[in-house]
């Protein structure tokens, strides 16, 4: 049974409205997560292959095997990183592919049931998606880093405009002691940063700054565009969605710089519909953009 803790797929008809399914394409849904995606391609075109990729073992190990018993000929789930899509897919011995989606946001389950993501519950300060692929924890960063580097992160990936305050303080509180659970960073923060609203904790920025630099978020998407240039046949369609404007910006970048390869499909952002917001919260901030590889030889 999909498990419906990783978030409900976003934007699922514009997903497949962008993509603009081939018979026999092979599609590359990057960030597999509950598998919702995937299962709307693979329903919508009953001749596409995916091959599904999750840096998150537990995505893979509790929403794969329903889907890959559905679709036993046109569906593999991998676990890895879309930063190594292009070695992966030669691995399966595939060179090009019809369409690239990846989904950029982070899951309910990741959130709340793997350590150091939440300040909602006092877990040891982790925040690796991926153990197995990433060395550098959140407590490695708060209780090492120097406060000019905590007051960058913080700036730069969370857009705390408390950033140097905040860094201030922990280098301060981490000579008595390290801080060691998300409630030790959380209740630290809230010394600074007042509550915004009921709906927005103090601490959220900072989280999501941590979040994104252990991981290397950002990084990690402007390699997955870079490796679809030459991943895609021409036509072929990569769509991104994003959940903060850090990423939505790439994105955006990215198909402005390459107007030789790619053609943008998406002059304006595309938004979840009110009646999808309302259904779905989670896609109250997604952002979609897609592009197409142009063909050279016409």
């Amino acid at each position: 049974m999909i498990d419906t803790s990783y978030h409900k797929p976003v934007l699922v008809d514009e997903v497949l409205e962008y993509l603009a399914l081939k018979p026999n394409g092979i599609y590359v849904d990057a960030t597999f997560g509950g598998g919702g995606h995937t299962r709307a391609i693979l329903e919508k075109e009953p001749t596409a292959r995916v091959i599904a990729l999750d840096i998150d073992k537990n995505a893979v190990a509790l929403n794969a095997p329903e889907l890959e018993m559905k679709f036993p000929e046109r569906l593999k789930v991998i676990w890895g990183s879309y930063t190594h899509l292009t070695q992966i897919l030669k691995k399966e011995k595939i060179a090009h592919i019809d369409g690239i989606l990846a989904d950029f946001g982070t899951s309910q389950y990741q959130i709340f049931q793997q350590p150091g993501f939440s300040f909602m519950s006092n877990t040891p300060l982790d925040m690796r998606m991926s153990p197995a692929h990433t060395k550098t924890t959140a407590y490695d960063v708060v209780n090492e880093a120097t406060e000019s580097e905590l007051a960058e992160i913080f700036f730069e990936f969370g857009e705390e405009p408390r950033a140097r305050k905040i860094a201030r303080l922990i280098v301060s509180e981490r000579k008595k002691k390290p801080l060691e659970t998300t409630q030790d960073l959380a209740q630290l923060i809230m010394k600074i940063v007042p509550p915004y609203s009921r709906t927005v904790h103090p601490a959220t920025k900072v989280f999501q700054a941590l979040r994104i630099f252990v991981n290397d978020e950002l990084n990690n998407i402007k390699s997955l565009l870079t490796q679809s240039l030459t991943l895609l046949n021409p036509g072929g369609r990569i769509v991104g969605i994003s959940f903060h404007s850090l990423e939505d910006r790439i994105v955006k970048h990215f198909f402005k710089e390459h107007t030789d390869t790619l053609i943008n499909l998406t002059k304006k952002v595309i938004m979840a519909t009110p009646e999808e917001k309302a259904a779905n919260p989670s896609s109250r901030s997604a952002k979609l953009r897609a592009a197409e590889k142009r063909d050279m030889s016409s």
